[in-house]
């Protein structure tokens, strides 16, 4: 028998790299005591987004698909990372979503760019 704890241990959520494009994506656990690959720091409101793809942050950190039609004008929302990813080739489901997978599409292109040159051991004399 292992110790007993005052609260029963919880998996960590974080994040991780997408196979896909390389870009992070937040681990964040369900209701159904599953895991959801989230979009990190993207928190549109919630009538923006389709029913069947808002992700509602509950109190104790888990999500769950947040269908209430139509919602509040304030809730916010989380999305998929797959709806954002530049690598996977979706429809046009929505404008703002369609600028924000190509922001995420220039952000691997610039984790891809080459390192500038290290500065010169002495810079010159500009007095």
């Amino acid at each position: 028998m292992g110790l007993l704890e005052e609260e029963p241990r919880r998996l960590s959520a974080g994040q991780s790299r997408c196979p896909e494009c390389g870009l992070p994506q937040d681990r964040v656990a369900t209701l159904e005591q599953d895991w959801a690959l989230l979009e990190p720091d993207m928190n549109p409101l919630a009538h923006t987004v389709p029913a069947e793809h808002r992700w509602i942050e509950l109190s104790d950190g888990r999500v769950t698909v947040y269908g209430v039609c139509p919602p509040d004008q304030f809730q916010r929302c989380r999305i998929e990372h797959r709806l954002a990813c530049p690598a996977q080739h979706l429809p046009d489901l929505w404008p703002w979503l369609t600028t924000l997978r190509g922001e995420n599409a220039r952000q691997v292109e610039r984790q891809d760019a080459p390192e500038p040159p290290p500065p010169p051991e002495e810079w010159p004399d500009a007095s």
